[in-house]
């Protein structure tokens, strides 16, 4: 037997061991390296030729990277960014591109949709000057025998002809579309780049999974209702010490205080109450099952440091209906929209919580067995056998319920 666990134990630390790490590592890099704009809502500001232009020339060159949506002017443009139904938008004149984004929705695509801009700009003015430079042809060409004839006469009488004004020589050079960046929605002075809100979100999948794992095997926590209770709890006092952290040390979630503690707690409370639901039920290996799926999964694909969007298809909608993903985007549109387009990022966290609250609840009636099976021990009122020397039968009955079932309210 010892030399079959042991050749078990090698097969372990030879073989799963490093496909686990591969499949984390590829969790983690595949989606980091495919990062690229598929389907981000951009709104486009009027409906002239330039917007048309815009609009065909991007859905040619970078086919399905954006969904746009008219809007009538800048205003309304800007109240779908602060409502979060766009990331941003482009209000494109002949003369001037204007990128109104909101770095607070997302640093990465307030960037994109800036270079994005600057491109439109420069193609714009390519082509005002290739019109300006075919016109100038066009009436040189028309003009032309006229103008021989009179530089032909100009020579015979001794007068040199007149220099083109230095104006008109530089007329093509002069000819430039302006780019202009309005940031909507900014994101904290503190945090320019939103690294300090990247970083603070991640540690809360192993913090909640560490709180459910700590209460699940805690002892002295042997009714469920106490476990319930000290999930609230610990939930309710880490996401003050994380928003102490964020906010009062680092400056990166800078409004709606209460509303941000209470969706930092509902974060790890969705987290917690699902690893000890999944530990209640299927015992120590729901730890590991528990924290492949909120790591390496939920963290993997949560869009955190870029957004949803940015990711391969498929992987995105897998991580908003994680606790991690869901998480991210309720604590952005929270801090920074007043939590508009929140909805649905309140309605997962809220579901695995009851999820898994429920399972931590009730989770002893779907595993229980007999009582007489799973202890061995006699029922009430059985007397045990005599022991040797005594000749007298103990019983029992007394301590019949001293020993209940942790499960046991």
């Amino acid at each position: 037997m010892s030399g079959h666990q042991a050749w078990r134990e090698v097969a372990i630390a030879a073989v799963a061991l490093p496909i686990a790490i591969t499949l984390a590592v590829l969790a983690f890099a595949w989606p980091a390296g495919r990062i690229s704009p598929r389907d981000v809502s951009v709104g486009i500001v009027g409906t002239g030729p330039a917007s048309q232009h815009a609009v065909e020339g991007l859905t040619r060159e970078k086919p399905g990277a954006f969904d746009f949506r008219l809007y009538p002017d800048q205003q309304a443009a800007r109240w779908a960014i602060k409502n979060r139904d766009v990331y941003g938008a482009f209000a494109i004149s002949d003369h001037s591109v204007t990128v109104l984004k909101a770095t607070a929705a997302s640093p990465s695509v307030a960037q994109l949709l800036t270079v994005v801009g600057q491109q439109l700009a420069d193609k714009a003015t390519q082509q005002m000057t290739a019109r300006q430079k075919a016109a100038e042809q066009k009436t040189d060409g028309a003009h032309s025998p006229a103008k021989a004839h009179k530089q032909t006469a100009a020579q015979q009488g001794g007068a040199r002809p007149k220099a083109a004004p230095q104006g008109a020589a530089d007329a093509d050079s002069s000819v430039k579309v302006l780019v202009k960046a309005i940031d909507v929605v900014p994101v904290a002075t503190d945090d320019p780049r939103g690294v300090v809100f990247s970083s603070s979100v991640f540690p809360l999948t192993i913090c909640g999974i560490l709180i459910g794992a700590f209460v699940t095997m805690a002892r002295g926590l042997a009714r469920p209702r106490h476990r319930v209770l000290t999930l609230l709890v610990a939930c309710a006092v880490a996401a003050l010490g994380v928003y102490l952290v964020a906010q009062g040390f680092l400056g990166a979630l800078p409004h709606n205080h209460v509303a941000t503690w209470a969706i930092l707690a509902l974060d790890l409370l969705s987290i917690s109450a699902t690893a000890a639901g999944v530990i209640r039920l299927l015992g120590p290996a729901g730890l590991g099952l528990s924290a492949a799926l909120m790591v390496f999964v939920g963290n993997a694909f949560s869009g955190a440091t870029s957004a949803p969007e940015m990711l391969p298809k498929g992987v995105d909608y897998v991580g908003q209906w994680l606790p991690p993903g869901a998480g991210a985007s309720l604590l952005r549109d929270t801090t920074y929209f007043d939590g508009n387009a929140d909805a649905g990022h309140l309605a997962v966290l809220a579901l695995w919580s009851v999820c898994g609250l429920t399972a931590v609840m009730y989770g002893h009636w779907v595993i229980r067995e007999p009582r007489s099976k799973k202890t061995g021990a006699p029922a009430s009122g059985e007397l045990l056998p005599a022991l040797p020397g005594s000749g007298t039968a103990l019983s029992v009955r007394r301590y019949a319920h001293a020993r209940r079932h942790d499960g046991d309210d």
